[in-house]
């Protein structure tokens, strides 16, 4: 383990590609997995960006947005570090994200996000995120495009 403490990842992934960086790093840093899903799952149809009217191109316009989430969320007393997974939409973590983590008491949590994307950075997300949660201990995110190797990862988390 890089990491002092135990680790929960927890991802909101719809494509799959955020769900794969996830379980690469559970597996690598000897983490549990707990994957975000809304109650109430994205179509196709609500996933249309180019849509302004997609259920996620509305949810991205309203700051207030809490997605539901299905099922009970994961007893965070348990762990030191939360990393938090996502995909970027429209330069910031999908709204269900505020969800999750309004969902628990992060107080004192070590939180680093990582995210994928077709082509934005995550530097927006964390600083929106940052500012929403300050009672979080925030690390420094990554971007996870592609391979995830254990020197990529050790150099991020080491």
């Amino acid at each position: 383990m890089l990491m002092n403490g135990r680790m929960l990842i927890a991802c909101f992934s719809c494509s799959g590609a955020t769900l794969s960086v996830a379980r690469k790093l559970a597996a690598m840093l000897g983490a549990d997995l707990h994957e975000i899903t809304p109650a109430r799952p994205y179509t196709a149809a609500d996933l249309d960006w180019n849509n302004p009217h997609s259920r996620s191109s509305e949810e991205m316009r309203d700051l207030s947005s809490r997605p539901a989430l299905a099922g009970e969320p994961p007893d965070l007393s348990a762990y030191d570090t939360v990393l938090v997974g996502f995909p970027v939409w429209w330069y910031a973590a999908p709204t269900i994200i505020n969800s999750f983590l309004e969902s628990g008491d992060f107080s004192g949590k070590t939180v680093i996000p990582f995210a994928t994307s077709g082509g934005s950075g995550i530097e927006n997300c964390e600083k929106h995120l940052r500012d929403a949660y300050p009672h979080c201990r925030w690390k420094a995110g990554r971007l996870l495009n592609g391979a995830v190797s254990r020197s990529l990862v050790e150099t991020w988390l080491g």
